[in-house]
């Protein structure tokens, strides 16, 4: 989505003519007018009509639409030097509802959230590894939960039902110790059949850590952003690629899965990333040390109990974020890596430091401007906020998939 007013007309739809054309070009012009507003946090009628390009009698009447379905709320007069005073609107959070479901490889989360993407309610179960009896337990039973949480008059508000979960969920079993015979079951397991068939509500899945890259680029600092990299540190790394403010999925849904990507060590020898910079490594330092790793993903929030062990982690993680990166904007250039994960703020902190400390150590020379690494703001429940906000995106703005693009 965009500040820009010039790129918001771009994407305006004009009626070619024909009835069975209306309902389309409506349907298109309330999501802009919904877009438009979600961007910016409240706007006037007057400006929605500037940015979309619409007159100010079509804005006139879908702000009235929305209003009278409760998907907008009017705010207080704002009275100018001259002329009638500007009346803002802004998104009525209780205009609808959605329910995210994060499926990782040591947790879950199921989270309701609104139409601003604000967490109402949140479930979550932590296990060794995730097999598809116990994940579906835990969503039917905790839907219901969720929704029964709801009032009455919300229930019938709820757009659907995001899924958020890794690509080929099966790979890797042995990494985190899980029967390989379990996780095969994720192969012909079809989430979205189960979870249609339970509660006749529509159901979208996406990529997890592309799910966590489009919070990021919608509730976080990557909306000031125009490119960026993505990286998430979950029990695997993983990530995902903005393009002009616009999420790019690639053409199986997986652009920016930095796991696989090549690494190597001080000796020469080539691995993969997943087994350097993922919160999986940090299970690994722990067990050789005879310390229960398990902690790591039950207290997520907090390592302090093995704050040695993690700072060794960070400067080993910090050092193969830092090369990717580079490597990452050698081919691409974008200006920063938005850099966010599935750990205590602190963490997050100190490897931000960290990463930006080992990419001052790189030859960079070619790069016309060296990249730098941030911090992402949406946090550990990216992943699930992301998955949530999948099938209100579907229902009530544009396509997630096709934000607005800011001019450079």
């Amino acid at each position: 989505m965009s500040s820009s007013s010039s790129a918001e007309s771009e994407v305006k739809v004009v009626d070619p003519g024909g009835g069975s054309n209306q309902s389309r070009v409506r349907d298109h012009n309330l999501r802009l007018v919904m877009s438009l507003v979600q961007r910016h946090g409240s706007l006037p009628k007057s400006e929605i009509a500037l940015r979309s390009g619409l007159s100010a009698q079509t804005v006139t009447v879908i702000m009235r639409l929305l209003e009278d379905e409760d998907l907008l709320l009017k705010g207080e007069p704002v009275r100018g030097k001259v002329g009638q005073p500007s009346v803002p609107m802004s998104i009525n959070p209780d205009g609808a509802f959605s329910i995210g479901l994060k499926i990782g490889r040591r947790s879950a989360d199921l989270m309701l959230v609104d139409l601003l993407g604000q967490q109402r309610a949140v479930l979550r179960k932590h296990f060794s590894y995730p097999s598809p009896k116990v994940i579906k337990r835990f969503s039917l039973e905790g839907i219901d939960t969720l929704t029964d949480s709801l009032a009455a008059k919300h229930r019938k508000r709820l757009a659907g039902i995001g899924v958020s979960m890794p690509h080929e969920l099966w790979h890797w079993a042995d990494k985190i110790g899980a029967p390989q015979k379990t996780m095969d079951q994720w192969r012909d397991f079809d989430f979205n059949t189960e979870l249609t068939t339970e509660h006749r509500l529509p159901v979208f899945t996406r990529n997890d850590a592309t799910s966590a890259c489009g919070a990021e680029l919608v509730y976080g600092k990557g909306s000031g952003l125009h490119d960026f990299l993505y990286i998430f540190i979950g029990t695997f790394i993983g990530g995902g690629v903005v393009l002009n403010q616009t999420l790019y999925p690639g053409r199986s849904g997986n652009a920016g899965a930095l796991g696989p990507m090549p690494v190597r060590n001080h000796k020469g020898e080539v691995s993969q990333l997943i087994d350097h910079a993922s919160v999986i490594k940090l299970e690994w330092m722990l067990a050789e040390r005879g310390i229960d790793p398990s902690p790591v993903w039950k207290n997520p929030d907090d390592w302090s109990a093995f704050s040695c062990i993690v700072d060794q982690w960070i400067e080993n993680t910090a050092v193969h974020i830092a090369a990717t990166t580079v490597s990452a904007c050698s081919v691409i250039d974008f200006p920063a890596a938005v850099l966010d994960g599935a750990i205590p703020a602190t963490v997050k902190t100190r490897m931000v430091d960290a990463c930006n400390h080992e990419l001052s150590k790189l030859n960079m020379q070619g790069l016309l401007t060296p990249p730098t690494i941030i911090a992402g703001s949406v946090g550990s429940d990216a992943r699930a906020i992301g998955a949530a906000c999948l099938p209100l995106f579907s229902r009530y703005f544009l396509d997630p998939d096709v934000l607005f693009k800011e001019q450079a």
